[in-house]
């Protein structure tokens, strides 16, 4: 705007405008290509979004359903496990835990199956020989004595099971210092009145130890047992222990039978016995399962050596800790 004048006063005005519809249809323009781009991109953003949720989220309703599937008796499921990320761990976890469980749970099952038969058993004896006295007193001190001995066979049994159960608490073990030699010879001469055997102390080691004095017995007690029941009456079992820097050691050999290479791999287990021996009494087939309870609790584990025909070595090794 600018004004015109004339005889020093404004006779009017010079005006110079300009149309901005064009610019403003432009910037219009410009404006709805923007907030195109933008609700493309937002929905192109939600959509990859969802869809990387779902990709991380697929593990985790996987691992869901997989855990409503689980049911007492159907262990069995299992998540896929794909790539090598944090899902992929965790899913790894899941089954290693299921896995567990499912160990966990047979192990259950055969152990109640097997109590069940071994528990029957004796009572079912029992049971017909007290139906015998009644129709024959004249047998009643006969009677008796097998009742009572197996009731005896029951409670040892009950006992083995709370042995085997008490194995898996924190407490189980309770060591002291002790002197092996002292040990050695205290298990020989409690054996030889327990199990009644002919056995022989073959080395007693030297120097003092950190055991549990209870525990280390049962165990090597448990074994002569075992010895004494595959051992023909001529034959001959020796029990002995060493030490050096690093380990314990107490072993019983036999001169039995021996243990075939199929046994051998099961014969640790609960209830577990041999298929191609005759032993002298029936047992539950706890016995080795303590041992082996006992040496794991205590740090250590169970050597076997055997041959068909040879005899056999069975050989708790320990470590050798200090006193704490």
């Amino acid at each position: 705007v600018e004004p015109i004048t004339l005889d020093s006063q404004v006779r009017g005005l010079f005006v110079i405008a300009r149309s901005t519809s064009g610019q403003r249809a432009e910037v219009d323009r410009i404006i709805r290509t923007v907030l195109l781009v933008m609700l493309v991109i937002l929905i192109l953003a939600a959509v990859i979004a969802w869809w990387i949720s779902a990709r991380i989220l697929r593990p985790l309703r996987s691992l869901s359903s997989t855990a409503r599937s689980i049911s007492e008796s159907d262990l069995s499921q299992r998540i896929a496990v794909r790539g090598t990320g944090e899902l992929a761990e965790v899913a790894a976890t899941f089954n290693d835990m299921m896995d567990r469980l499912q160990v966990a749970f047979t192990s259950q099952q055969a152990f109640i199956r097997d109590a069940s038969h071994e528990l029957r058993t004796p009572i079912t004896i029992i049971q017909g020989h007290l139906e015998l006295l009644e129709e024959a007193p004249e047998e009643q001190q006969e009677t008796l004595e097998i009742v009572y001995d197996e009731l005896n066979r029951m409670n040892r049994f009950v006992g083995d099971m709370l042995t085997l159960t008490k194995a898996e608490q924190p407490d189980f073990i309770q060591p002291e210092a002790l002197d092996l030699r002292t040990l050695t010879e205290e298990i020989y001469r409690k054996a030889k009145v327990i199990v009644q055997c002919d056995c022989e102390l073959a080395q007693s080691g030297h120097g003092t130890v950190w055991l549990d004095r209870q525990r280390i017995t049962q165990a090597v007690i448990n074994l002569i047992e075992n010895a004494n029941q595959h051992t023909p009456e001529t034959g001959l079992i020796t029990l002995g222990s060493s030490k050096n820097h690093r380990h314990v050691w107490f072993w019983v050999t036999d001169t039995g039978k021996g243990i075939s290479p199929q046994d051998q791999s099961r014969i640790f287990e609960r209830f577990a016995r041999t298929t191609d021996q005759v032993r002298k009494s029936e047992g539950a087939g706890l016995g080795l399962s303590i041992v082996n309870a006992i040496a794991r609790t205590s740090g250590g584990h169970i050597e076997l050596q055997s041959a068909l025909g040879r005899g056999s070595t069975f050989t708790i090794v320990l470590p050798l800790r200090h006193m704490e």
